[in-house]
């Protein structure tokens, strides 16, 4: 009975510390926040301004 309770026990602890270890979030500190903010701002105007190229291509086409 007592080697069974231990099993339990160690199951337990067990799953809890691998849920509370495997869903944690990597923490980025400012400066990769700010980083990261940059370049995603710049890939949405190469985007952007490669989406208007293509509008004015298009239209010089259609004329």
């Amino acid at each position: 009975m007592k080697r069974l309770l231990y099993i339990l026990l160690f199951a337990f602890i067990s799953t809890t510390a691998l849920s509370l270890t495997g869903c944690r979030e990597d923490k980025k500190d400012a400066g990769d926040k700010i980083e990261d903010a940059i370049d995603d701002t710049g890939d949405e105007i190469e985007d952007a301004a490669d989406d208007v190229g293509d509008e004015i291509e298009d239209a010089t086409d259609d004329n």
